[in-house]
Order: structure tokens, then sequence, then C-alpha cells
């Protein structure tokens, strides 16, 4: 019986980690299971590839033998998935970003150049989704890649590049007694109404009400909204008011609405996602082009 690739995936992790526990937990599995597999790698072998004790894990000369073998082996196998994946696309020559708020910051426009450079031939087309999905159309394969705000529920799911880092800003309506502010403290809103998103979004829902700075206190829903256009109506009609990033503010400034920013919050993150298992070297170049912007 010959070794699997998962056999050389699990080897290969405990030999980098030199430990069963650290490399459980980065291959999403549990540390019997990845046990019994090396076990049965070495009666596969005849060969002892790890010595270990309560204390440590070493490789042993088999080990440090293999090790390079198997590097090499999953080196291949990720360029022949990308070859095939990349031979399957080429009628298709496009990919589908999924955004559920507009990027701005001048990301998408630079992102469109610079991805132009290195695939001329290669259309990206942007997909609209609510805020219900909070992977952006990913989750469901509905998007090649997706702009996501953090966090969001199974994120180890997907791969990701954090791409912008901002201050969290409130939204209100004109006539809301934060009108004339140029800034307030997170902890003079305790008390305020605020918009949410739909419970399904789970810990992002969480970071948008500042549920880890409240100490303890329920946040007042005044209302759910799953997109932006529901979020204008409900601030101008005061049903609640709304965090933001500051990169979204000028979204928020218009006839009715005002923004400002927040002090006492930690920063929200916006990054760039796609599915660990899309081996298209298009989606490389896309996400080097975002970068190096």
């Amino acid at each position: 019986m010959d070794a699997h690739l998962r056999d050389m995936r699990y080897f290969v992790a405990v030999a980098e980690e030199l430990s069963f526990t650290r490399a459980a937990e980065r291959l999403f599995v549990s540390q019997p299971a990845l046990s019994k597999q090396i076990r049965q790698l070495e009666d596969l072998l005849r060969v002892k590839l790890f010595d270990r004790d309560r204390r440590a894990v070493a490789l042993t000369a088999p080990g440090k033998a293999l090790l390079p073998a198997a590097r090499e082996i999953l080196l291949k196998w990720d360029e022949a998935q990308r070859a095939v994946s990349d031979a399957a696309a080429i009628d298709a020559a496009r990919l589908t970003v999924g955004i559920s708020t507009s990027v701005g910051r001048g990301l998408l426009s630079t992102m469109r150049a610079r991805f132009s450079e290195r695939r001329p031939t290669w259309q990206l087309r942007m997909r609209q989704v609510n805020w219900d999905d909070t992977s952006a159309g990913l989750a469901e394969g509905d998007v090649d890649v997706a702009f996501i705000w953090l966090p969001i529920p199974n994120q180890e799911m997907f791969k990701v590049c954090v791409v912008a880092c901002e201050p969290r800003w409130v939204a209100f309506p004109e006539d809301h007694w934060l009108a004339g502010r140029d800034e307030v403290d997170f902890a003079e809103l305790l008390d305020e109404p605020f918009l949410a998103l739909p419970e399904s979004a789970g810990p992002l829902r969480d970071h948008w009400l500042a549920l880890d700075e409240r100490g303890g206190r329920e946040a007042r829903i005044g209302g759910v909204v799953t997109n932006a256009e529901e979020a204008f109506a409900a601030i101008e009609s005061g049903t609640g008011i709304v965090l933001l990033a500051s990169g979204n503010a000028a979204l928020y400034r218009r006839p009715g609405v005002h923004a400002i920013p927040v002090t006492g919050l930690p920063p929200s993150e916006l990054a760039l996602a796609w599915r660990p298992d899309d081996h298209r070297s298009a989606i490389r170049d896309l996400v080097e082009a975002l970068l190096a912007s």
C-alpha cells in the first residue's frame, strides 16, 4: 500500500511544528487522529519518524531524510492543482469579486489597474451581496474572492489578507444630539439604540455593536439592517445609530445623515478573502495586485 498525500501533509506539519498539539491545530484535526495517522505512516515505511515523549518531539534520521522529499511532493501537487485549475478557467478568464458595501479607498480602481497589467485578457466582475452573508458570497461559491469585514463566522475556512485597518465612526441623523460634535467617546453611546446586522453575522454583528467594549451591558437594538440602503433609511428615520469604518464614512455623508469618529474602540479590519482550495494563479495575481496598491 502506498502513502497518501494526506500522510505527507500530516508528517510535514508535525515535522515543522515539532508538536502534535500545534500540528493538529494547524491541520484542523484532532490530536489522536493525527497521532494515529503518523503511526500508520511509520508502520507503512517500517521506520520510526519521530522520537517523542511528554516533553518534546524530534525527527529521527529517517524522518529527516523524508522531510525534504515530502515537502517536494506537496509542492508538486499544489503546482499540478494550480495548472489544472488554470487550464479549466482559460475560457472563463474572469474573477467575480464579492462586496457587501462600497470598498472605496481607491482599492478597487488600483486593484483593477494592477491586475490588468498581470492579466490583460481577464475581467473582474463585482457582485453586491447583502450583510446576512458575511462572506460576501464566498461561502456559497458565488464569488471567487470577497472583500469582507473581520471577524466573520467560520473565518478559518478562508484565507484572508487584511487590506485596511481603520478607526470606527458612528453615523446618526442630522437632528441627533451628536450633531455639532467633532467626535464622541463610545461610553457616551451605551444607551443609544443601535442598528444591527442579522444574527447570522455572528461575531461581525458583535463587532459593529462593540459588545466587547460595553462592560457586560447589553446593546439596545433599534433595528436590523441587511444592506447600506436599509441602514441609510433607518438612520434617517431615527430608528438607530450605526458604527462604521472611517473609510466608509463618506458613504454615509448624505442629506439627513452625519458621521463622526468614535474614541475608545479598537479599529475595524477590511480583508480580501478566498478559498484555500482555489489554486488558480489568477487568485494569487489578484491578491498581489491589491497588496501592491
